[in-house]
């Protein structure tokens, strides 16, 4: 088995399609067509699926692609250890959820890039389960999530955890919510809410489901900051970290709400495969800057 033909499979798989894995690898599209076919005819089986766009692998191709990072990264990893300068460098590819990239994207990477300039930082912004589901296929090499108190990550990732997270329910004083509020009171009101997919998202609609009461999303939009200035504008109740409250432009344009029964809190957490390899100094900075970056004091409700 070839290296080059296990590399070319891989940037197809990451990329979806030919055109993208020629152009990371520098290539011509023959070129990587010609070292899929070798690796599937090493394989004895069909690696992608040729009538998916963007191409997918197959079944086979799928633990191919496990098997291939991991046999990847261990030659990053003797390259690192016998370097003589020790510099490391490659990728990082990292995942962090919506609600945690305002802290994760100061602090921590600029120390990342400080402290290792020759790694390449590949970012990818996505809902926790989403994330987690590519740590655990090595699509991604570590991921900073939340998930509500009380469910575990999965056995085969390393979990660091990071701490309890409070989130903030906030709207605009127009909006008319009672002070203070009941859960029953605070299902009338529309919510700003991400896309579904969103484990926040679906931890208070099953709050709500087992109270037997409506979940109305009135709005829904992508952007932390798109939100809080719908809810700032009346657009319903939205839920923001207290970190991203502090350093949002619309702070005094809302208020927390004081919800009598119900105060949602998250875990944080950064999860990566074992073994960490010659990543395990950028994921251990990366997970002390972030901490640092999420001990934000939680405003005091008025």
């Amino acid at each position: 088995m070839n290296i080059h033909d296990l590399e070319a499979f891989i940037a197809v798989v990451e990329t979806g399609s030919i055109v993208g894995a020629s152009a990371r690898l520098n290539l011509t599209q023959p070129g990587v067509t010609r070292r899929i076919q070798n690796l599937e005819d090493g394989l004895a089986t069909a690696l992608l699926d040729r009538q998916s766009k963007p191409l997918k692998p197959t079944a086979s191709g799928r633990q191919a692609y496990e098997h291939g990072r991991r046999v990847l990264r261990s030659l990053e990893d003797l390259k690192a250890g016998v370097s003589p300068q020790g510099e490391l460098n490659g990728e990082f590819r990292l995942g962090i959820m919506p609600y945690l990239s305002d802290a994760a994207l100061a602090l921590p990477l600029d120390r990342l890039r400080a402290a290792f300039p020759d790694l390449t930082l590949r970012i990818t912004s996505g809902w926790s389960p989403r994330l987690v589901e590519q740590a655990v296929r090595s699509e991604l090499d570590a991921v900073a999530v939340c998930l509500p108190d009380g469910v575990k990550p999965p056995d085969e990732l390393v979990c660091d955890d990071l701490g309890l997270q409070s989130v903030l329910l906030v709207a605009a004083p127009g909006l008319g919510v009672p002070k203070p509020v009941d859960l029953a009171m605070l299902s009338r009101f529309p919510w700003v809410m991400n896309e579904n997919g969103c484990g926040f998202r679906a931890f208070i609609r099953h709050t709500l489901e087992a109270a037997r009461l409506p979940f109305q999303v009135g709005v829904e939009a992508m952007s932390a900051d798109l939100r809080m200035s719908l809810v700032a504008r009346g657009h319903g109740i939205g839920l923001v970290t207290p970190a991203a409250f502090a350093d949002s432009p619309w702070r005094d344009k809302v208020e927390i709400i004081d919800c009598t029964d119900f105060r949602p809190r998250v875990r944080a957490w950064m999860l990566h495969r074992p073994p960490a390899g010659r990543l395990s100094r950028p994921i251990t900075l990366f997970r002390d800057a972030l901490l640092e970056g999420l001990e934000a004091p939680v405003p005091v409700l008025s």
